[in-house]
């Protein structure tokens, strides 16, 4: 597998986990209901540090893609 093949994988890999994590989240906020408070601060359950690592994987998949390409983020 090609350097280039990797970071594909890699980034399809981040992107499938991604919309796993979107769709768990929508079934909970359908059968919870998600405050403000729960979405940014929840210590416990399926929120506890959701969007940070969320973040941390779009982060990431923005990077590959820029790496995949040979381009440039900043």
């Amino acid at each position: 597998m090609s350097d280039i093949e990797a970071l594909k994988k890699e980034k399809q890999g981040l992107i499938d986990k991604m919309l796993g994590m979107q769709k768990q989240f929508i079934e909970y906020e359908h059968e919870n209901g998600v405050s403000g408070k729960d979405y940014w601060a929840s210590e416990e359950g399926l929120l506890a540090g959701y969007r940070q690592e969320y973040l941390e994987m779009a982060d990431r998949v923005v990077d590959l893609a820029h790496e995949i390409v040979g381009s440039s983020r900043h």
